[in-house]
């Protein structure tokens, strides 16, 4: 980094440099306090001789700067009068000169100007993504998906890079560690200083005007890069699509979809939550079945019907599924396994756990609607909450009943029947409001499997210390989503804190067996399955060995992938 001095140093030499003409004003300031220190030397040896005193040149100098400075040691005085005036003068002239303009004029003429330049040489540096760099993700707005997506893309190798318009912001998030480029999304010159002909894909995460606008500009220097576009409204789904869109993520339905798709309502079984290379994952409640009580050995899942416990949810947060884990009526188990073998899971479970009983969702906004749609396909009756009465039309078409009233009063969730739902729901875009509702909730019906959004990932864990029992935010769900097209693979969305990943097996692992390698012991991941190029090895067994040119898919959350780096690089 360059010092104070080397850009000074630049600013002199460079005469057609503009900062030039500021500094000329502070050389020439320099020169005339050097010939004022130069005058009150020589009339101090003049002043001095009239008083029978003989001092050296330097002496003046020396004796000049002591007393404009206000250091004023005292070693030199005058006897008379007329010296002791003219010391007053050179004091005076010293407070002026030294201790007020000149700081000012350094501050104004040459450090304010370094500064300035600096600041626009950093700014030209973040306009233009490096041309050795391809096959990266454009991301166009810094929002709460932006950080854990460039976080996620590096996990998995591919560089990203946020547009921000404001070049102040720019900075400090490049100062915090994040890769930006500053410019206007709403200009083509942006994306071609950013390659994106060389890219690998373009995330429109703005509005939907927005991100219209950023579509068309794309297209106008790239037309073949894919481009995610984010839909705020259903309707804008269509136009964002016509205006050149590859894929358009309506994220606040489908945020309520998986939300309502984890939902324990009328009798038991098992909700599939995603799908890879033709294995199910799905999940269930243990509530009021014969596993409750039980260890994972004893419930011998696999051994019954072929079925492999990869992890129980308890209390919202995903652990991993050991032989002698004691299951709680609060656990869920994620299972995986063919579709005939969730179906004959389902048979088994189909006689346990009946409640009739409508899920309550307290929001009637996007989220919320859309949750109660896809509770209503699946037969489940609900009653949603909401106390805008402008939003009834809405709220009533997608729900079995509609109460008006604040979610907060006990008398409204009493009268929607909270007390004995099997599940409830949680969409208000109010983090704090949802932690507070998940405490009420969970006092009011111990046994209900509440279910929460969140807007900000940092507030998860203050849902789960609430007592909720799953937890998903629009910034992990819009993660997955983009990381899914990124890498070509189904979506799998497990829960918060709670990843897919895909990791070829390191030099230092090849050769030995899944139990030797101690990867959940020493990591925190849990391998699911054992990639040999297209074929893929579910529930892999303890004495599997490790092959070089394998793919280990294990589920766990990013710190976990970060001690698998460690470990085994």
């Amino acid at each position: 980094m360059k010092t104070v001095g080397s850009n000074l140093a630049t600013l002199l030499t460079e005469q057609e440099d503009p900062l030039h003409r500021s500094v000329a004003p502070f050389l020439r300031y320099i020169a005339m306090l050097i010939a004022v220190i130069l005058l009150f030397s020589w009339l101090f040896h003049i002043i001095m001789a009239a008083e029978g005193q003989d001092h050296s040149w330097f002496t003046g100098v020396y004796w000049t700067l002591t007393v404009m400075t206000t250091l004023g040691f005292g070693d030199i005085t005058f006897q008379s009068d007329l010296g002791r005036v003219f010391s007053a003068v050179v004091l005076l002239t010293g407070l002026i000169m030294l201790l007020i303009l000149l700081p000012f004029l350094f501050i104004r003429a040459v450090y304010a100007p370094w500064l300035e330049q600096r600041s626009r040489a950093r700014v030209r540096a973040l306009r233009n993504v490096p041309a050795n760099v391809s096959g990266h993700v454009l991301i166009c707005s810094n929002d709460p998906i932006a950080l854990a997506l460039v976080h996620r893309l590096e996990i998995a190798g591919v560089p990203a890079y946020v547009i921000v318009p404001d070049s102040e912001e720019a900075l400090r998030l490049r100062d915090a560690g994040m890769p930006v480029i500053t410019g206007n999304i709403d200009s083509s010159d942006t994306f071609a200083a950013a390659g994106v002909d060389r890219a690998k894909l373009v995330f429109a995460n703005s509005n939907d005007p927005q991100n219209s606008s950023i579509i068309l500009t794309v297209r106008e220097r790239a037309e073949q890069v894919p481009i995610i576009a984010l839909a705020e409204s259903h309707d804008s789904v269509d136009i964002l699509e016509l205006s050149g869109a590859t894929h358009v993520l309506p994220l606040k339905r489908q945020l309520g979809e998986h939300l309502a798709n984890r939902v324990s309502a009328g009798i038991a079984h098992a909700n599939v939550i995603g799908r890879f290379h033709g294995m199910l994952l799905a999940e269930f409640p243990v509530h009021d079945t014969p596993l409750q009580g039980r260890t994972i050995r004893d419930v011998g899942l696999r051994e019954a019907i072929g079925v492999t416990v990869i992890g129980v949810w308890q209390k919202g947060r995903m652990l991993p599924a050991r032989p002698d884990m004691q299951l709680s009526s609060m656990c869920v188990l994620v299972v995986i396994g063919t579709e005939a073998q969730i179906n004959e899971l389902n048979e088994l479970l189909v006689i346990y756990n009946v409640n009739p009983n409508p899920v309550i969702v307290l929001g009637g906004g996007k989220v919320g609607r859309a949750a109660a749609r896809a509770l209503q396909a699946r037969d489940i009756p609900v009653h949603i909450v909401e106390r805008a009465p402008e939003l009834a039309g809405k709220v009533e078409s997608c729900a079995d009943r509609h109460i008006v009233g604040d979610a907060a009063d006990r008398s409204v969730l009493a009268d929607a029947g909270v007390e004995h739902a099997p599940s409830i729901l949680l969409t208000t875009h109010d983090d704090a409001m949802n932690v507070y509702l998940t405490v009420y909730c969970r006092r009011l019906n111990p046994d209900a499997r509440i279910l929460s959004r969140v807007t900000h990932e940092r507030n998860v864990e203050a849902i789960q210390r609430a007592g909720a029992d799953f937890v998903l935010s629009y910034a992990s769900l819009g993660v997955h989503s983009v990381l899914s097209i990124v890498q070509e693979r189904e979506l799998v969305v497990l829960g918060e804190g709670v990843d897919l990943f895909y990791i070829p097996v390191p030099a230092s692992l090849a050769g030995r067996t899944l139990a030797e390698s101690a990867i959940g012991e020493r990591t925190g991941l849990n391998v699911i399955a054992i990639q040999h190029d297209d074929r893929v090895q579910a529930s892999p067994q303890a004495d599997d060995t490790l092959m070089k040119g394998t793919m280990l898919i294990t589920m766990g959350g990013t710190q976990a992938r970060e001690k698998f780096a460690e470990t085994f690089s």
